[in-house]
């Protein structure tokens, strides 16, 4: 949530005409020290349910993923395997086609 410079403008001038400028300091002196807690608070709840440990575990976690996936990818494999069998396919086209030729000669001779 940001709040840029036209925001806090708008919000001290309604904060001037409904509180009044003898008043304005102290409420926010008031608002501050309200605000010091709360983030206090937060940071508090941070640390006790160890938001921090949490945050770096799942970053941890998500570069073991990562490694493991980049481990497990075998499309380098399948595309080794598919090169070979490709050339055995065509050994063996050429092999059959050369005795299907042999055959005919064989054939036709007698």
């Amino acid at each position: 949530m940001n709040i840029g410079a036209a925001e806090i403008v708008l919000i001290l001038v309604v904060a001037f005409v409904i509180v009044g400028p003898k008043d304005l300091p102290k409420v926010a002196r008031a608002l501050g020290r309200f605000v010091r807690y709360i983030r206090g608070m937060i940071e508090e709840v941070k640390r006790e349910l160890g938001v921090e440990n949490i945050e770096s575990d799942l970053k941890s976690l998500d570069r073991e993923v990562k490694d493991t996936m980049k481990d497990v990818d075998i499309r380098q494999d399948l595309q080794k395997t598919q090169l070979e069998m490709n050339k055995e396919f065509k050994q063996i086209d050429k092999e059959l086609s050369f005795k299907d030729f042999k055959d005919q000669l064989k054939k036709g001779g007698t």
